[in-house]
């Protein structure tokens, strides 16, 4: 098993190029199921999660070829509707072959994601959605039932705006017959970038970059050719490693995206320019402790809620960090307070005291944003922090190491 050694404290300068968006890429690789026919898409990241995507392609029935940023998904072969719970498990994402096979074909089988019971659960919203539009679903041995084989337009409310329920439901409604309507519909641009891309195939949809979302049903939809958006997880991660410690310039980075962290970046006290594709952010003189509550887009990201719990650790002075979309997201606490961090949970609310150092120490990553905040406080503190199970990060950051080392960063990955 691999971990990374990180020698902390070293000034950040150089560019960096942004990778495609993990979130965006990976329901636009389903969307491909949709079609009879070849589906290209350019700007893949090379992730452990956009591989695991595509072995569950290639079961399915699906011809791939991946090669240099570049996929290729030929969706006329597609002979097996079932998402087996050995994939399911390693990425809930797997969960968004349901929509397009439910729709294109009439039925599907998928695993329920490991750990989930049946009940309160999030996928509750996908179910929900497909039953709604017809589909008659239920739970056998682990596995979630749904068929439908004439689905109808329907109107469908979310209690909560859910990227991926809303992605699944959309994918489900473009060959249904008849209109779909989707009310607190998630609008992160990962959401936009896909019904653009069912637009471009031939779909009716109208209503992006709102909470509501029609569908108006087509009979067939054909394959297309696509680049994936920039990542704005990946390039917020940057954006905080540059405000904390150096000079450096994202490209490939959509600065539309992160308007709201980049207020937040402001605050704290760094300095940063944009222009289209690319946003340079410079060291703060004076960190300032700022509070910060997740929401859904565009307001703060959950998935930067452990990076700007790092980088609130070295402030002067105290700040507080909720969280309103993951109550339970908070496993990296203990971690950065073996490093040096003075953090206190309550419920979903975080209480950091700034400190003025933090100190090197072994850690252990939980999940792909935790292990980003770990390496994160590794980079700003003293001496020698070494992260283990990084197989963590791999699921969500393409060659991390490599490119914070382009930037001068003393990292590196050793096998334990």
């Amino acid at each position: 098993m691999d971990k990374l050694v990180i020698h902390g404290k070293k000034p950040l300068k150089g560019t960096v190029e942004i990778s495609g968006a993990k979130n965006a890429v990976l329901p636009m690789m389903t969307a491909a199921l949709l079609t009879d026919g070849i589906t290209i898409i350019n700007k893949v990241p090379d992730l452990r999660d956009t591989r695991t995507m595509i072995r569950l392609l290639e079961i399915v029935g699906a011809g791939v070829e991946f090669e240099n940023g570049t996929l290729k998904i030929d969706g006329s072969t597609v002979n097996k509707l079932e998402a087996p719970y050995d994939l399911v498990k390693t990425m809930r994402a797997s969960f968004y072959v349901m929509g397009p096979l439910l729709g294109r074909f009439g039925e599907v089988k998928v695993s329920l994601p490991g750990g989930c019971a049946w009940g309160p659960r999030p996928v509750d919203f996908h179910l929900m959605g497909m039953e709604k539009l017809g589909a008659n679903v239920t739970l056998e041995q682990g596995y979630i039932l749904a068929q439908g084989s004439s689905l109808k337009g329907a109107h469908i409310c979310f209690d909560f705006p859910s990227v991926g329920a809303t992605g699944n439901v959309v994918m489900a409604a473009v060959l249904a017959k008849g209109t779909t309507v989707i009310e607190h519909a998630a609008k992160e641009p990962d959401i936009v970038q896909l019904c653009e891309m069912l637009n471009k195939m031939g779909a009716k949809i109208s209503g992006l970059n709102t909470s509501t979302l029609t569908i108006n049903g087509v009979d067939e939809l054909n394959p297309v050719e696509m680049t994936v958006i920039p990542d704005r997880i990946e390039a917020g991660t940057f954006l905080m490693a540059g405000a904390a410690l150096g000079d450096i310039t994202l490209n490939h980075a959509e600065p539309d995206h992160l308007k709201t962290v980049l207020d937040k970046l402001e605050e704290f006290g760094a300095h940063y320019t944009t222009e289209p594709g690319k946003i340079n952010i410079k060291k703060a003189d004076k960190v300032n402790a700022v509070d910060v509550t997740t929401e859904v887009y565009p307001g703060f990201p959950t998935d930067l809620q452990a990076q700007w719990m790092a980088l609130m650790s070295i402030t002067d002075g105290q700040s507080i960090v909720t969280d309103t979309v993951y109550h339970d997201r908070f496993t990296h606490i203990p971690e950065l307070n073996r490093l040096g961090a003075n953090i206190f949970l309550h419920d979903n609310v975080a209480t950091i005291q700034g400190t003025k150092s933090l100190k090197g120490a072994q850690v252990m990553s939980t999940d792909i944003r935790a292990s980003a905040s770990l390496i994160l406080a590794g980079l700003m503190a003293e001496g020698q922090t070494d992260v283990s199970r990084i197989y963590h990060i791999d699921r969500g950051y393409e060659k991390i190491e490599e490119k914070f080392s382009s930037l001068g960063a003393e990292i590196y990955r050793v096998s334990e």
